[in-house]
């Protein structure tokens, strides 16, 4: 499988190997260089742009491509598709005390270890509220999305990135977390022409588990059946938390569950996870995950109800319908649009909307029973959550969530950390 991402590029990793690695820091400190120590946010974006997780981007974002991300949905180019801006923010009084000034090569820090190389290119404000409207189609700050956005400091730093030393992602999530050129070996491996994606950020109910169980029918139909050509790949999206969002310990180990259990089987099942912070930004966000998966050589994308929202500040299929609006050929991979699935009693299965007729008899998956299920920990109905699954979360539940399947204080203080960056 070629090496092609997002845009027709072929997917470089902008990784020096540890020689190398030492012999520029050594360049850096001889020559005094600029020296900038990142919060977890931006260190996770320097990851994924150095291993091709955001490619063809090769570091954060000029203005221009800010710009054109914002207006016209592409890159600076006017022809590459990218929907949600990749920035590098800094404080006035930072800028001012660090001295940096464009075209000067950067050494990043990650606390307070030698990272990354940023050759910046660009230095430049932007107006956030415009920002905000244009990318999520509100300006409350009540929108996490945009909340984020006004929490970026004045101004902005644009120019490649080069990783000196690479990440140590931490149990359990080690043998999950693959790069793009790893995934695709991966594929090759199992011998995959077909690859649908499931996007998740949540623990695995029976709707879910129907969800891509429907997608892998609908799209290897047309395919031979002698041997396992294709399966689907859950890429759980692991990043910043908050209150009430399900750990991400558990998110992982119980999408795995479903195949380890055979609910999927294993030759056609892959769970692995990304490193991206959720921007619940609806339509774009479905645009962005369809960019993103393509890098990872997906072939299919399903996209579901009120994919990557929030609250109600998106229509329920407004992800679905966005689509519509890139030109033809712009995305290297097939959507897979799916309505609801549900538990019906009269059909005494979970069942899709566009097949059961018993709409008014349907017994939804919604998010507050889900949770509530979860958290009374009283094991429920296989039709709801498989036993397997469901014992895994309590126990994920106890091991990692100190006691609690959810986000809490407690949990966000004292959970060991998904990467860690070593000393070189």
């Amino acid at each position: 499988m070629e090496n092609i991402g997002h845009g027709g590029k072929e997917i470089v990793e902008r990784v020096l190997p540890k020689d190398a690695a030492l012999k520029r820091l050594n360049e850096l400190k001889a020559a005094k260089a600029k020296v900038l120590d990142v919060r977890l946010q931006i260190a996770t974006e320097v990851i994924d742009i150095a291993y091709g997780f955001f490619s063809p981007l090769e570091g954060f974002m000029t203005k221009a491509d800010v710009e054109g991300v914002c207006n016209n949905m592409t890159l600076a180019d006017g022809k590459t598709v990218w929907s949600i801006p990749i920035v590098f923010d800094i404080s006035d009084d930072e800028l001012k005390k660090s001295g940096i000034k464009q075209y000067d090569e950067i050494l990043l820090t990650y606390t307070g270890n030698p990272f990354a190389i940023f050759d910046v290119t660009d230095i430049f404000t932007l107006d956030k509220k415009e920002i905000a409207m244009k990318v999520y189609g509100t300006t409350e700050d009540k929108h996490p999305g945009v909340k984020r956005t006004y929490q970026y400091q004045d101004k902005f730093l644009g120019g490649k990135i080069t990783l000196i030393n690479p990440p140590k992602i931490n149990e359990p999530f080690t043998r999950f977390w693959l790069t793009p050129k790893q995934m695709r070996e991966k594929f090759k491996e199992k011998g995959w022409e077909m690859i649908i994606n499931h996007q998740t950020r949540n623990v695995p109910h029976t709707g879910h588990e129907w969800l891509m169980k429907g997608a892998y029918l609908g799209a290897y139909g047309s395919m031979m059946v002698d041997k396992p050509r294709g399966g689907i790949l859950v890429n759980a999206i692991i990043g910043s938390k908050r209150d009430g969002d399900y750990i991400d310990e558990a998110i992982i180990l119980c999408q795995e569950a479903q195949g380890k259990y055979g609910y999927f089987r294993e030759d056609t099942f892959l769970t692995t996870c990304s490193l991206w912070d959720m921007r619940y930004a609806g339509p774009r966000e479905a645009v962005f995950h369809a960019c993103l998966r393509t890098n990872l050589g997906c072939t299919h994308h399903m996209f579901g109800r009120d994919h990557a929202g929030v609250g109600s500040y998106y229509d329920p299929y407004d992800a679905h319908r966005i689509f519509n609006t890139l030109p033809k050929g712009s995305l290297n991979i097939t959507p897979i649009f799916n309505l609801d699935w549900w538990f019906c009693p009269v059909c005494d299965e979970v069942t899709y909307m566009g097949l059961c007729g018993h709409k008014d008899k349907k017994a939804s998956f919604s998010g507050t029973m889900i949770r509530s299920i979860i958290q009374d920990g009283v094991k429920p109905p296989r039709r709801i959550f498989r036993p397997e699954v469901f014992d895994l979360i309590m126990e994920c539940a106890e091991k990692y969530g100190f006691g609690d399947a959810f986000v809490t204080e407690d949990y966000l203080k004292r959970r060991n950390p998904v990467f860690t960056i070593e000393p070189l």
